[in-house]
């Protein structure tokens, strides 16, 4: 029987990851105490019953034995009743290996983030209201704001998933550091690499693409009379500087800052906005609009399919943001603020700029209007929080780098010693050079968005945490009518193999079968959005590179220039 780490991410996998015991080579079951802290040496309920200790020690209300069966947390984390027959009141666990000590130090030195902290982090990842007017333009009045008021709904959703199977999952034991961590837990290795690759794209490319629009802006501010390609450097510079930031908690204050900068330049554009004709230049150059039309806007729109992308996500770092927090349970607070404060900026400024700009609505909205000390003032706050957010992005990639290939592959030192900062800044360097290449190799804001949309934010926000919630109800389903799990023995009398239909049987048609049925949908609709993403982001990226006086790659003319 193969275990979860060699699994591959298919239905068949799903309702059996982990839940046979491993026998050594006298046949007898293994002890916790004599385990690494791999994933392939772990059964499913030793993640399910440290993370309830986990939890209940985070809260500071660690029952007694006579107490096991009361309390909120039980049945918030599934611990109790018809699924999981774990008992965190029962005697203490086996002590840690020195490897799982030093994993448990490690993720304990970064735990340090509070709820408040999150808020601010989740709002300066997401909010960026800028490409709403454009986002309106490109699909009309109605689908807009109807695509926008479900997409939020979905991604609070998908979010609250997130936080769920966290806080199920994780403890300084074994923690999850990454996203690809919890897909690991429940569909095994492939699902992992899967989430890295992805992962690590969408992050790169979200670094390049904010210092390409910081270029872009800083272009603008210098009268075109800088090198567009200098534009890029110089703000790949500044990002290796803030990139040497390790913490999240220590980048909690830049974040702050970002928030309160991006609401500035949302209420001043506006009032820009509405005191300034479009700048119909740029958005004759940039999108191909005629400049000789009147500001137009429209119900529905009748441009070709490729150009209606539409972006609004942003679940993809959450996990690593729970990952260093001191109470992870509280996470949700610092989501649904954010969420909630994020959707508004979202539909308010689309609406509002593009009532006045119609069709002349530019990818960056603040940029769109005719006065150039008024676009230098929404240009040089954008610069500010701009920079931040790829700083964020910038420390969450490098983290899944590091996690994954100096830690994992080759085994080497923990990212906070002292050995481990020499190893964080050489990757900084690496990362933001390769963030520079991608950045000028395509200088179009407006078509990266979208591809970048279709190929992981999608996923991460819509496709993957239905999916995984899928997994894990399936998993948990299957565990029903199994013996209790003791600590260090594995789970007792367990004989099923993943062949075998009465654990599937129990996996999907067991427990809520309508809620799987929901999940499993939503998740399709996701990947059938993406699809339909890439199709429309390569095609747009075609046709804005066949434009005349287009931005080439690393040239020095700027995408807005007129």
């Amino acid at each position: 029987m193969p275990s979860s780490a060699t699994m591959a991410a298919s239905p068949a996998n799903v309702a059996m990851t982990e839940l046979i015991t491993h026998p050594n080579e006298k046949g007898e079951r293994d002890s916790v105490s004599t385990r690494s802290s791999s994933s392939k040496d772990v059964v499913f309920e030793e993640y399910l019953y440290y993370a309830a200790i986990q939890r209940l020690e985070e809260e500071g209300d660690r029952p007694s034995r006579s107490e096991g069966e009361k309390g909120w947390f039980y049945k918030l984390s599934d611990y109790k009743g018809r699924n999981v027959n774990v008992d965190v009141s029962s005697a203490s666990p086996p002590p840690m290996t020195p490897e799982q000590e030093e994993t448990a130090r490690a993720s304990r030195a970064l735990r340090l983030a509070s709820w408040l902290s999150i808020f601010y982090l989740i709002t300066t990842d997401i909010l960026g209201p800028f490409n709403a007017p454009f986002a309106i333009s490109q699909v009309g009045w109605v689908p807009g704001l109807i695509l926008y008021f479900v997409m939020g709904a979905m991604a609070l959703y998908t979010g609250l998933i997130l936080w769920r199977l966290f806080v199920r999952l994780d403890s300084v034991r074994y923690p999850l550091k990454t996203y690809a961590d919890i897909a690991e837990r429940i569909f095994g290795r492939t699902a992992r690499h899967i989430c890295n690759v992805l992962q690590s794209v969408q992050l790169l490319v979200n670094v390049a693409t904010i210092c390409l629009s910081n270029g872009q802006a800083l272009s603008q501010v210098a009268n075109f009379k800088l090198c567009f390609s200098v534009c890029i450097v110089i703000w790949i510079i500044v990002g290796i500087v803030i990139g040497q930031i390790r913490t999240l908690k220590n980048y909690g204050w830049l974040a702050n800052s970002a928030v309160w900068i991006n609401l500035l330049i949302i209420f001043t554009s506006m009032g820009f906005v509405a005191h300034s004709p479009p700048n119909v230049g740029a958005a004759a150059t940039s999108l191909g609009v005629d400049p000789t039309l009147p500001v137009q806007t429209a119900k529905f729109t009748s441009i070709p399919l490729f150009d209606k992308v539409f972006a609004y996500g942003g679940a993809m770092i959450f996990p690593e943001m729970m990952a260093e927090m001191r109470r992870p349970m509280d996470f949700w607070k610092g989501m649904v603020l954010a969420q909630s404060l994020i959707f508004v900026a979202y539909v308010m400024y689309g609406a509002y700029v593009y009532a006045f700009q119609g069709q002349f609505s530019l990818p960056l909205a603040f940029q769109g209007v005719s006065k150039h000390s008024w676009q230098t003032l929404g240009n040089v706050l954008a610069l500010i929080s701009g920079i931040i957010a790829a700083g964020l992005y910038g420390n969450i990639g490098i983290k899944v780098v590091y996690i994954n290939i100096i830690e994992d592959w080759f085994k080497g030192p923990r990212l906070m010693t002292p050995k481990g900062r020499v190893i964080w800044t050489i990757l900084v360097c690496i990362y933001w050079v390769l963030a520079f290449i991608v950045g000028s190799a395509i200088p179009q804001v407006q078509t990266i968005t979208g591809l970048i949309a279709a190929i992981a934010i999608m996923q991460f926000t819509y496709s993957f945490p239905p999916l995984l919630r899928l997994g894990y109800d399936v998993i948990t389903d299957a565990m029903v009518e199994d013996k209790a799990f003791v600590p260090g023995n594995g789970a007792a009398g367990r004989k099923d193999t993943w062949k075998d239909w009465s654990r599937w049987k129990r996996g999907l048609f067991s427990g809520h079968v309508l809620f799987k049925l929901f999940n499993l949908i939503i998740a399709l609709g996701g990947l059938a959005m993406a699809c339909l993403g890439m199709w429309g982001a390569g095609k747009a990226i075609k046709a804005t590179f066949a434009q005349a006086g287009a931005a080439t790659s690393f040239g020095c003319r700027s995408p807005v220039q007129t």
